[in-house]
């Protein structure tokens, strides 16, 4: 399944500048798998180095939280749209 992967404005510069990515993957996880496998300077600031996802950056797919679905185990159908919002903090 071909999903794609939009990336906020501060994540661009460890993606070549890009502003989305197309990946293959049938679940979250996988698609940061083989964001990973392209991109590992990116993959650090997405998951920890347990692999888990970090807690300040959110993960949509199709508009829904993926903490709220089945988090990196988050199937994903073909097409699937994937928005990466890191959280903003400070006074």
């Amino acid at each position: 399944m071909t999903v794609t992967v939009h990336l906020p404005a501060v994540l661009r510069g460890m993606a070549e500048g890009r502003v989305e990515l197309t990946v293959s993957a049938a679940t979250l996880g996988q698609a940061l798998d083989a964001i990973a496998a392209s991109y590992p300077a990116l993959e650090r600031r997405l998951r920890d180095e347990r692999g888990t996802l970090r807690r300040y950056v959110n993960f949509y797919v199709d508009g829904e939280e993926c903490r709220r679905l089945a988090g990196p185990d988050t199937p994903l159908r073909d097409g699937a749209e994937v928005m990466v919002i890191p959280s903003v903090a400070g006074g």
